[in-house]
C-alpha cells in the first residue's frame, strides 16, 4: 500500500488509538487557521501551504511545492506539529512557550522543527488553536521572506 494522497486516508491508516487524537488535532487547526491555507498531504502528512496562485514562488527548496506552513504527524514515539511560523518570530515562540504551561501539565518538548506530544491524551488542543490563528498567509509570506533572504 502506497502513502496516503488524502487527509481521510491518512487518518484511516493509523493505528487505532492515534485516530480520535489526529482527527481532534486536524478539526482543531481547520478551525482556527485563517482563510487562505490549503489543506494536502506534503511530505506524506497533513499539511496546510500557501498555495501556488497566493504565493507563486513556492518553497526555496523546490519551488514546485507549495510554501509549507503547518503538518502534523503520527510518528512511533509521539504525536508532532510542525509549526514553520514559530520558528521565524520571537515573539510568537516567546508566547507560546509561556502559554504552554497554562495547558498542558506535560514538559514543553520541543525540537528544531517540531512540537513533541509523547502522550496524545495531553494534546493541547485550546492552545494549538490559538496558536494557528496568530498568523495570516500574508504574515507567514512577509516572514517566510525574510528568514530566507537573512541565510
Amino acid at each position: 500500500m502506497g502513502k496516503p494522497s488524502t487527509v481521510t486516508a491518512y487518518l484511516r491508516a493509523l493505528e487505532p488509538a492515534r485516530v480520535e487524537p489526529m482527527t481532534q488535532l486536524i478539526e482543531t487547526i481547520r478551525e482556527a487557521l485563517p482563510a487562505g491555507f490549503d489543506e494536502r498531504i506534503n511530505y506524506g502528512m497533513p499539511s496546510w501551504v500557501v498555495p501556488h496562485k497566493t504565493y507563486p514562488d513556492g518553497y526555496h527548496v523546490d519551488p514546485t511545492l507549495p510554501l509549507p506552513f503547518l503538518s502534523v504527524a503520527s510518528q512511533k514515539r509521539h504525536v508532532a506539529v510542525y509549526h514553520m511560523g514559530i520558528y521565524v518570530d520571537a515573539k510568537l515562540l516567546a508566547w507560546f512557550e509561556a502559554a504552554y504551561p497554562k495547558h498542558c501539565s506535560t514538559k514543553l518538548d520541543m525540537g528544531k522543527s517540531c512540537i513533541r506530544f509523547k502522550n496524545p491524551a495531553k494534546i493541547p488542543y485550546a492552545l494549538l488553536g490559538q496558536l494557528c490563528k496568530k498568523m495570516t498567509p500574508k504574515q507567514w509570506i512577509t516572514r517566510y521572506e525574510a528568514a530566507v533572504k537573512s541565510r
